[in-house]
């Protein structure tokens, strides 16, 4: 899959994550909550969900400490917000194609926001269903080689016997990929096996990859995704635009 590097477009959202580290925090702490409230309790040996959204924070440098306080005060009686789940689609420019979902308890702010960023980016909402048709939805785990012992080969047969669907060489590491169903058990035992996760999730894949080669594109939808991932409301941004091409030199 070369120019459609997974792996780059996961470190490209991990720098910018860093660079936002206490925002990304909030985010998670609001995930960390909803996986409680409605995944099964604050235990995570009896909640896969919260289980999950752990092994997520752990990937973003959250300590055990903050997941733990995040943990125990949505678990208190009464304490924490109602959040909802809500998905936005729509298109950016070039026919890039952009889904995004959030968690709020102010519907009306959430979607007022989302749609500003599409419309500052020369791009545009659409109805529920006009691009969700162009990912798939599956598990992905990232390895570097820098934090792996083990060599390609080994570790593709680790993580076929674990029950991941595909396996990937990149150049900075290796992509594990897993339907829904079996990324919980799959991330479970890598972990087991002593190996470190730059990142674990149930994430949105796209079919095909959109290449932008308009600077004032470019530009355009840095601009709406810029403004997406700095909403406290918006969770996750997935869209197909092929960003290697930015890192090549075109911006």
């Amino acid at each position: 899959m070369a120019g459609h590097s997974k792996f780059a477009n996961i470190k490209h959202k991990k720098e910018k994550n860093d660079a936002a580290r206490g925002k990304i925090f909030t985010k998670l702490g609001r995930e960390l909550a909803v996986a409680v409230k409605e995944g099964g309790g604050a235990d995570p040996n009896n909640n896969s969900r919260l289980r999950d959204v752990i092994a997520k924070a752990k990937s973003s440098n959250m300590s055990n400490d903050t997941i733990e306080r995040n943990i125990k005060k949505a678990a208190g009686e009464g304490s924490g917000d109602n959040y909802e789940t809500i998905t936005y689609e729509g298109y950016g420019p070039g026919g890039t194609a952009i889904i995004v979902k959030a968690l709020t308890d102010n519907r009306n702010r959430t979607a007022g926001n989302v749609r500003s960023a599409f419309t500052k980016g020369n791009g545009n909402i659409g109805t529920q269903g006009c691009v969700s048709f162009m990912f798939e939805e599956k598990g992905l785990i990232y390895i570097t080689k820098e934090e792996c012992q083990m060599s390609a080969d080994d570790l593709m047969l680790l993580a076929l016997d674990f029950g991941a669907s595909d396996f990937e060489e990149e150049e900075e590491g290796y992509a594990i990929s897993t339907i829904p169903a079996d990324f919980s058990a799959v991330r479970l035992q890598l972990e087991e096996a002593g190996l470190t996760m730059a990142d674990a999730e149930v994430t949105l894949v796209p079919q095909t990859y959109v290449t932008l080669t308009d600077p004032l594109d470019i530009k355009s939808i840095n601009r709406t995704l810029t403004l997406l991932e700095d909403d406290d409301d918006v969770q996750d941004v997935y869209h197909n635009w092929n960003q290697e091409n930015e890192a090549n030199g075109i911006s």
